[in-house]
C-alpha cells in the first residue's frame, strides 16, 4: 500500500480530507493525493492503520480518528483538518461497509449499519465540510458503486445505500455548482479491497471469492488514478461521474 507518485499532477497548496482512509480505495487515494503534493488529513476508525498510513506518506499529513455515523465526530474531524492546514479544498467521501445477502431472512442490523455508514455518514460528512469547500471553491468526491446504478439479487440493501449516494450527490451538485464547487461521483466495479471480508452470508462470500478468482479485478490504485484525474482538472471542468469497471466485469 505504499505511496504512488504522480509527478505530472501538481496539487501543491491543496488540502484534502480523505474519509475512510484506513484501507483499500481510501488508502490509495490518500497516497495519490500526497504523492501529487497535497496536504492530507486521513480519517477513519482504526488509529493503528491511520498511523501506518501517515508514516508512509512523504508530505504533510494529519491522522484523524473519525466515526462517520457520529455527527460530533464528523464535525470534530473537519475542524481538526482546517485547524491544522488552514483550509479545505478536496473532500474524499469514501467510508463504507458492504453486506450482501437476500431480502428474505436478511439481517436488519447489517442493513442499518450500511444505511448509517454508507448513506447517512456520507451526508453528515458533506454537511460538515461544505462551508469550507464553498469558501475554497473545492471538490467533493463521492464514492458510490456500480451497485448504485444496477442492483442485482443479493445486493438489494447495499445497492439501495449506493443509489442513495448517487441521488444525494446529484442534488448536491445542483445546489453548489453555481458557487464553483465540483461534485464527482466515482462508481467502481469489483475492486480487490477489504469490503468482501465484511460479507457474513456464506453463499455470497463464496460467490464473491469466485468472482475474484475468475476476474481481473480492479486494484485500489486504479480507482485512485481516476480520482486524481477528476480532482486535477481545471476549475471550469467538472468530471461529474466516473464509472470504472474491470474490463471483464459483465454487470
Amino acid at each position: 500500500m505504499g505511496a504512488q507518485k504522480f509527478e505530472s499532477i501538481d496539487l501543491q497548496g491543496k488540502v484534502a480530507l480523505v474519509v475512510g482512509a484506513t484501507s483499500g480505495i481510501g488508502w490509495a487515494v490518500a497516497s495519490a493525493l500526497s504523492g501529487a503534493g497535497a496536504s492530507v488529513a486521513v480519517a477513519g476508525r482504526r488509529a493503528d492503520r491511520l498511523a501506518e498510513l501517515a508514516a508512509s506518506l512523504s508530505g504533510p499529513v494529519l491522522p484523524v480518528e473519525l466515526d462517520v455515523t457520529d455527527a460530533d465526530s464528523v464535525e470534530a474531524a473537519v475542524a481538526a483538518t482546517v485547524a491544522e492546514f488552514g483550509h479545505l479544498d478536496v473532500l474524499i467521501n469514501n467510508a463504507g461497509v458492504m453486506y450482501i445477502g437476500g431480502v428474505l431472512g436478511g439481517d436488519t442490523a447489517e442493513w442499518e449499519r450500511m444505511i448509517r455508514t454508507n448513506l447517512l455518514g456520507n451526508m453528515l460528512v458533506v454537511r460538515a465540510a461544505l462551508p469550507h469547500l464553498l469558501s475554497a471553491r473545492g471538490t467533493i468526491v463521492q464514492t458510490s458503486s456500480t451497485s448504485g446504478r444496477l442492483s442485482t439479487a443479493g445486493s438489494g440493501a447495499y445497492s439501495a445505500t449506493k443509489a442513495g449516494v448517487n441521488a444525494f450527490s446529484e442534488a448536491l451538485r445542483q445546489e453548489v455548482t453555481g458557487a464553483g464547487v465540483r461534485v464527482v461521483v466515482i462508481e467502481p466495479g469489483y475492486v480487490t479491497t477489504e469490503l468482501v471480508d465484511h460479507i457474513t452470508d456464506p453463499a455470497m462470500r463464496a460467490m464473491a471469492a469466485e468472482m475474484q478468482e475468475t476476474m481481473t479485478t480492479l486494484q485500489p490504485g486504479d480507482v485512485a488514478a481516476a480520482v486524481l484525474f477528476a480532482v486535477a482538472q481545471p476549475q471550469h471542468v467538472s468530471v461529474s461521474e466516473l464509472l470504472i469497471r474491470p474490463t471483464d466485469q459483465l454487470q
